[in-house]
């Protein structure tokens, strides 16, 4: 076989969450390159051990990466898939096409630093060309840091030095046409990567969601002015389509947090909702800094914080059987359509933590597993911020009251009333306090607790009290 020269060797380009083809750093160097471009996508998943992508997150990723392969197709491009462990794989299609040269776009979980550290380090001893981008955050972690050097653990001066820095870089364009192989390596088929469920249980998540670059600026245009405007007054309410619901766009970079902020920033009162960009900055960041909080708490006394054991209420808090209707709404939300309001987020973490003293580390886990969304930056700072234990984290003593919260932000019940049909017959504000009424106004509505609709799962004035309780046991020496 003929050697190639040095100038006729291909790129691979490594693609990994960045399912884009606009603002791609790693891509935009691939064409300037001027080499023949490789895209390759491999599915390792144990290397992200213990937080391999949840079954939700597979489903989503199974749909971008197809819709991706069609983009690069449209721009005479083939998406080779492999499978796993990563350097070996790499290693292959290296010899198959006398690369010379590797990039990709940063990712910034713990495991997947350090793995790609190692494989930075062998593809250089094999005197290989290794080139990294940021294509994921408009700060990469390591470059915000405290007047003393440390990192912040505190949002609001965190919010104060990114603004320091001004507006982030113009997006990239897409390029028309990606330079390739006349004979591309041999790829995998898409399914052989395993990623749908054997049982189809996603019906509800197909027919919400539409991964893919296009179905993220659809959502973008969608939700650009009236949901950005009024973001600051609409996104408490379940009931409205008050956020944008670019979350799992964002997590699997078919758009990138750049093109949200340009796109966005004309639009008047604009500012809540790019606040919330930095949010996932902020993320990111801890994350990067304290790679313990996955499993751990940032503030050490919550280690002998005195956690409860309950499978049996845990799984009733999993499917939505707690008794308080918003509770059980934003639980079966989430497991018919893969995503939750974050205000519900905030109800449900705080029923399972406080109300139920279950271990924060359940609910990321469960999250983790039925979210499209799943971020484990911004997951691990949610859960911990809702346990007490994090940075910026929530006062120990502000225990959301289930009743008060849905009353105060699904005042008409519309939205406990769509994933709880069985409660239509109730009006609001009874349908949160259903366990409150008189009996015979329940069976009017044709409701039983125990029966048609579960009974509480505790009683919340005497779970508070112990919560509190507890929380106070940490201010003792150990």
């Amino acid at each position: 076989m003929k050697t190639r020269t040095e100038a006729d060797r291909p790129l691979i380009w490594w693609v990994r969450r960045d399912l884009r083809l606009q603002d791609n750093p790693a891509l935009d160097a691939a064409i300037h390159s001027g080499k023949k471009i490789i895209p390759l996508f491999i599915w390792a998943p144990e290397e992200e051990a213990p937080w391999e992508p949840g079954a939700a997150s597979r489903w989503w990723l199974h749909y971008s990466l197809q819709s991706f392969a069609a983009d690069l197709e449209a721009r005479h491009a083939t998406l080779i898939i492999r499978k796993g462990p990563t350097l070996p794989a790499l290693r292959s299609v290296l010899r198959e096409t006398e690369a010379d040269t590797v990039i990709w776009n940063r990712l910034y979980e713990p495991a997947i630093i350090e793995r790609d550290k190692r494989i930075k380090a062998a593809l250089r001893e094999d005197g290989l060309h290794v080139h990294s981008f940021n294509a994921q955050l408009l700060f990469e972690p390591w470059t915000i840091e405290t007047q003393q050097g440390k990192p912040y653990q505190v949002f609001t001066p965190f919010y104060r030095c990114c603004q320091g820095y001004g507006a982030p870089e113009t997006p990239l364009p897409a390029p028309r046409r990606l330079p390739r192989l006349a004979h591309p390596p041999w790829s995998a088929p898409l399914p052989e990567l395993g990623l749908l469920p054997a049982l189809d249980w996603a019906d509800g998540i197909q027919a919400s969601w539409t991964p893919g670059e296009a179905g993220a600026w659809k959502r973008l245009e969608a939700c650009r002015n009236e949901a950005v405007r009024d973001y600051k007054t609409e996104r408490d309410r379940p009931d409205r389509e008050g956020t944008s619901r670019l979350s799992p766009h964002l997590h699997f970079g078919e758009i990138s947090p750049r093109q949200i902020w340009h796109a966005c920033r004309a639009v008047p009162n604009a500012e809540p909702y790019l606040r919330q960009l930095i949010w996932r900055e902020f993320a990111h960041h801890l994350l990067y800094h304290f790679p313990h909080t996955t499993e751990h708490p940032l503030r050490p006394e919550f280690a002998r914080f005195p956690w409860k054991t309950d499978a049996k209420t845990l799984a009733r808090w999993q499917r939505g059987r707690t008794g308080y209707p918003i509770v059980d709404a934003g639980m079966r939300e989430l497991w018919r359509t893969g995503w939750m309001h974050n205000r519900v987020r905030m109800i449900v973490a705080s029923f399972l933590v406080k109300d139920l003293l279950i271990p924060w580390q359940e609910g990321a886990r469960w999250f983790w597993d039925t979210l499209v969304d799943a971020n484990l930056a911004n997951n691990t700072l949610g859960w911990q911020w809702t346990a007490g234990c994090g940075a910026d984290a929530a006062p120990y003593f502000r225990i959301f009251n289930p009743v008060l919260q849905a009353v105060k932000f699904d005042p008409e019940g519309v939205y406990v009333k769509h994933w709880l049909p069985v409660l239509r017959g109730l009006p609001a504000p009874d349908i949160h306090r259903i366990f409150d009424l008189p009996e015979a106004e329940r069976l009017r509505a044709g409701i039983r607790l125990g029966d048609q609709y579960p009974l509480p799962i505790v009683d919340h004035a005497k779970a508070r009290d112990e919560a509190l309780e507890a929380y106070a046991s940490l201010k003792s020496p150990p």
